[in-house]
């Protein structure tokens, strides 16, 4: 498996790194996997099923019999769960900080690590998450942690889903990330942190072809 090349993009929620993963798998050919998807349709399920978000031992019998299935379809990431297409009620702000509070609990974490690396196959693959270099894929050649700040992700987000007719207020957005930031960075098990060699970039004020360009300069250097 070490000889399947990966890149791993880590960063907070808006920071962009979805985007610029798929740019960057799109353009090498390689596989994609958005694992915070992973996490959402998990939390989805859980809501679906009548299953606490606190409950360890019935979210870990979930997860290790998850009915998911991930396609890209014109650029497009189709989530499907049961046969459901769950691809824009997973994105709202409110499946994101259930996903956070499932992936904050360390069984869960663990049914869904294997998962995960099983996405590695080649010719290779691009992930983006909060601990793709830091824990499911450590040997990595590529690693890149990006990040913006609250309110310029908050800002992003906003737009995001106006564009998909979802309503949406930009203050409750701010203090819901801000929130989401504080848990995913003080949580135990795979907190939010740079992996060791990660490339850092703070993307507040770079557009997404800066980023992509910065991106993909570092991993023709490595």
């Amino acid at each position: 498996m070490s000889d399947i090349p990966v890149l791993t993009i880590d960063g907070p929620s808006g920071s962009g790194k979805g985007t610029i993963a798929q740019m960057i798998a799109r353009d090498l050919g390689w596989h994609y996997l958005d694992s915070g998807a992973i996490y959402r349709v998990l939390a989805q399920a859980a809501l679906k099923h009548n299953i606490e978000l606190d409950d360890e031992i019935a979210l870990t019998d979930l997860a290790q019999t998850l009915d998911v299935s991930f396609t890209v379809a014109g650029g497009e990431l189709k989530v499907m769960l049961e046969g459901q297409d769950v691809s824009l009620l997973i994105r709202s702000e409110t499946a994101g900080n259930a996903a956070s509070r499932v992936a904050a609990l360390p069984p869960v974490r663990a049914a869904l690590l294997q998962r995960q690396r099983d996405f590695r196959t080649m010719p290779g693959l691009v992930t983006d998450g909060r601990d793709m270099g830091t824990v499911v894929f450590p040997d990595a050649p590529f690693k890149v942690f990006l990040t913006a700040s609250a309110e310029e992700r908050a800002q992003r987000r906003y737009k995001q889903l106006k564009q998909k007719g979802i309503e949406s207020n930009l203050s409750d957005l701010i203090a819901e990330i801000s929130e989401r930031d504080r848990r995913d960075s003080e949580r135990k098990v795979a907190p939010l942190r740079p992996a060791e060699g990660a490339l850092i970039l703070d993307s507040t004020e770079l557009g997404i072809d800066a980023v992509y360009k910065q991106v993909s300069a570092f991993c023709a250097d490595r």
